[in-house]
């Protein structure tokens, strides 16, 4: 017989509100991945700031920068100044969700972390699980993060790939809570980051019973928030932190 998950109790309700975490810093607010963005979500009051990590080439080597895509890499600040500017004063105390967008670089950022005093504070997500084992292996206290589903482009936004798609994310978020709960009690990551469609009361209920925390991704409606908030997750990653604002 399967175990049976109680009901988890919102967040707020649960005594852990749910983080306020912005995307790129607060990417409609300034460009993204900058230091610009950070001083704009500690202005507007997040409790953790996710940036993106591309190597300079994609077979890992080059500069670390702070960038989504080989899209957006022209004068993109390198990993070095973004530390050393989340690691300043004003930045004291504030989590960071470090975003891994290729393997191959792994150790670089968590040496980059070592010297900048951050590893603390830091979750390493990433869709690549074979860059979760490395780091797992090479500093077991290190939070980690698993970003699901493992796609580079939205597949909903063109009309001839949204059935398929929409088919495959029920698939999906059917069978995911059980595998998410899997990974977090096996040690292979200590938190879900979640697309908001994948989102579910079920999902919400198998990670924090396995221990683990649930982070949706990327959410800039006011709605939207509110009910993810009321489903109890742990955190909610959006491009606009002012929507967190009473």
């Amino acid at each position: 017989m399967s175990k049976v998950i109680e009901p988890a109790e919102p967040a707020e309700r649960a005594g852990r509100r749910t983080r306020r975490v912005g995307h790129k810093g607060a990417d409609l607010l300034a460009r993204g991945n900058t230091p610009a963005a950070f001083d704009a979500a500690v202005a507007v009051g997040v409790d953790m700031i996710e940036f993106d990590i591309l190597s300079e080439r994609t077979d890992g080597t080059g500069e670390l920068l702070l960038a989504h895509d080989y899209d957006h890499v022209d004068g993109a600040p390198t990993l070095e100044e973004g530390l050393a500017h989340l690691a300043s004063t004003p930045f004291a105390g504030l989590e960071l969700d470090v975003d891994l967008k290729l393997p191959g670089y792994e150790l670089r950022v968590l040496d980059a972390l070592r010297r900048h005093g951050l590893v603390e504070r830091t979750l390493v997500s990433t869709m690549e699980t074979s860059s979760l084992a490395v780091l797992r292996a090479a500093e077991p206290d290190l939070r980690l993060g698993w970003s699901v589903p493992k796609l580079r482009k939205d597949p909903m936004a063109r009309r001839l790939t949204r059935p398929p798609a929409m088919v495959f994310a029920l698939a999906y978020r059917t069978a995911l809570p059980r595998y998410a709960a899997a990974a977090i009690r096996a040690g292979k990551a200590d938190a879900l980051m979640a697309h908001w469609r994948l989102v579910t009361p079920s999902l919400v209920q198998h990670v924090q019973a396995a221990g683990g925390e649930l982070y949706v991704w990327t959410v800039d409606d006011r709605a939207t928030i509110e009910r993810l908030r009321a489903l109890g997750v742990d955190g909610v990653i959006t491009n606009d932190p002012r929507l967190f604002l009473d």
